[in-house]
């Protein structure tokens, strides 16, 4: 595996200036608390020509909700089209790989080729939509498509160990291509209208389904654990985790005070949203609006070359998660971040 970036650098003026996010000012104070410090690498933002558009992974609804938007009628999508696909994805996970047959069909419906290997894909596409289910096969896949110099969106888990998100922002910087990972659950309903600055602290909650293959969180909890970040931002230093067979809690605190909870369920109906408060009074988020948000800001990304989430804060989102489930193993005391991200680091090397 490959030796992650030494991220004790500075962040250049620009990534801060064009971030969509207010609360990315922050970032460089709060990744401090669990070991981090912006990441520099040399960033390419010239807008790649051509608006072809390859899948990896037909194991996911994720692909042809996807493929149905970008391929429609729909113009908002500045003439970005899917064009191939290759189907795997995963291989031995049975939940996901027996979606492929199907999903292969209902691509192929949208006029989308199937191809045989991620090398034929890459010689067809501009850029592509990393989608594989499986979090284990995306530091192999990725690679891949950063060594062929193109654009990548890595859906959820950007990887299944915090190992492997380490070396996957190792490889953005070794080929100077920033990648861009994110649940569409960070442009929830609601969240668009609020100050991050005047966040005081947040509740969220989302489905936390388990997958013996992944860590706890990583397979699910995933979004709302990206909720929780996208108001909070990064800072945290330390989480406890109460756990059941139906249910997760899991509580952060951040380094200026606040305190931010995630509860995961495994029972009832699956729902997402929370609860933030602010300097003048609580906002409610919700319900789940799909997947156009999500799609504008990764067509945003593959015309700029600028990801609207920072590498700090999706490693530090899913440190807190490897967090959670240390603080599992150890009967739910509290874990700090530092430590989990620096053992980590030792076990990359």
């Amino acid at each position: 595996m490959p030796k992650p970036v030494n991220y004790l650098h500075s962040i250049p003026m620009t990534f801060l200036m064009h971030s969509r996010r207010r609360f990315i000012k922050n970032a460089s104070l709060g990744s401090l608390a669990v070991g981090l410090s912006p990441m520099s690498w040399p960033i390419k933002t010239r807008a790649e020509s051509g608006k072809r558009v390859g899948i990896i992974g037909l194991d996911t609804s994720h692909s042809v909700a996807f493929t149905k938007a970008l391929n429609g009628a729909d113009p908002a999508y500045k003439g970005y089209k899917i064009v191939a696909a290759y189907p795997y994805g995963s291989k031995t996970i049975e939940s996901s790989a027996k979606r492929i047959p199907d999903y292969t069909s209902e691509v192929k419906k949208q006029g989308v080729e199937v191809v045989d290997s991620i090398s034929d894909l890459l010689q067809k596409v501009d850029v592509v939509l990393l989608e594989t289910n499986d979090g284990r096969l995306h530091l192999e896949q990725v690679k891949q498509v950063l060594k062929a110099g193109k654009r990548v969106f890595i859906d959820k888990p950007i990887a299944a160990s915090l190992e492997d998100v380490l070396a996957i922002f190792d490889a953005a910087r070794s080929h100077k291509i920033p990648v861009f990972s994110a649940s569409s659950l960070r442009y929830i309903k609601g969240i668009e209208g609020i100050d991050k600055s005047q966040v005081l602290g947040a509740d969220t909650f989302s489905p936390a389904t388990l997958e013996k293959t992944h860590p706890d969180l990583f397979w699910y909890g995933v979004h709302g654990v990206e909720i929780l970040y996208t108001v909070l931002g990064t800072g945290c230093q330390q989480v406890v985790r109460a756990h059941t067979d139906g249910t997760d809690v899991v509580v952060g605190t951040w380094a200026d005070g606040r305190i931010g909870t995630f509860r995961g369920t495994r029972t009832g109906k699956h729902d997402y949203g929370g609860t933030v408060y602010t300097q003048t009074g609580a906002v409610k988020l919700g319900p789940y609006d799909g997947y156009n948000a999500l799609l504008n800001e990764v067509i945003a990304y593959f015309e700029t070359g600028e990801p609207p989430v920072s590498p700090e804060e999706t490693i530090e989102l899913f440190t807190f998660m490897e967090a959670a489930d240390e603080s599992k193993r150890r009967g739910g005391v509290p874990v700090s971040l530092a430590s989990v991200l620096e053992k980590a680091k030792r076990k990359s090397q």
